[in-house]
């Protein structure tokens, strides 16, 4: 039998040594995005061109066709809706002609650009959201059942596993978007020189907003890892003592 309990019951090292650090970054760059953005909001550019219009000339230069922009409420709920085709930008992005402004905009269209083209990653990701919702909501409540079954030893054991595996999936989810974001960003800057849409000075807060914002995705892989290394290193030594 699996003696899980101590772990409710004794000070987690774990949870400390891997978990704590990888929240700390994920908190920074939370914050750091919203620091960087708010401090080019204030960087107008000289074309006074909009999220909105950004955007719509980045799938121009790109030869896509039939995507909506619309606005959203709320700060910085900027996204690509493939299954409507619709780029969604914040409040603060659609009518803002900031270099930030115009970095997330042209971003959110990358995204657009990445479907329209079949980009590979992207389609990995899409194919594989279904099933890795479904595992992150069954992975706590398993491993919780296990725990909670472990006199019946193997069988309590197995259903543990099942649920580090379907915590997994989460990890998988991250991995996969990294390129995805990366790539959106990159399709961005490039349509962003192409296209004229912003200055040789003014790129760089248009740069710097999105690089923050690469940080938030980095830090959010980080955390699913060290989750995932807890869970196997807590319930890995666990039944190494039981055996």
């Amino acid at each position: 039998m699996l003696n899980y309990l101590p772990f409710y019951y004794h000070f987690d090292w774990t949870y400390v040594v891997l978990v704590l650090p990888c929240l700390i970054l994920s908190m920074w760059a939370s914050a750091r995005v919203n620091s960087t953005f708010q401090k080019y909001s204030g960087q107008i550019s000289v074309r006074r061109i909009t999220g909105a219009q950004a955007a719509q000339k980045v799938l121009s230069q790109n030869g896509v066709s039939g995507v909506r922009i619309e606005r959203v409420s709320g700060n910085l709920t900027d996204h690509y809706d493939p299954k409507t085709n619709v780029i969604r930008l914040s409040e603060n992005v659609y009518d803002n002609p900031s270099t930030a402004a115009i970095g997330v905009a042209c971003h959110e269209a990358g995204h657009a650009v990445q479907y329209a083209n079949n980009y590979f990653p992207i389609k990995i990701r899409s194919a594989i959201i279904p099933i890795t919702n479904f595992g992150s909501k069954l992975a706590m409540p398993l491993i919780l059942i296990g725990i909670l079954f472990s006199a019946f030893g193997s069988f309590s054991n197995t259903i543990v596993y099942i649920g580090i595996a379907c915590f997994a999936l989460s990890l998988v989810f991250q991995l996969v978007t990294l390129p995805v974001e990366f790539n959106a960003s990159r399709r961005a800057i490039e349509s962003i020189e192409h296209g004229n849409i912003l200055t040789d000075e003014e790129q760089k807060g248009a740069k710097k907003t999105l690089s923050a914002a690469a940080m938030t995705y980095v830090a959010a892989t980080a955390v699913a890892l060290a989750q995932l290394i807890r869970l196997i290193s807590i319930f890995g030594n666990n039944r190494r003592r039981n055996n």
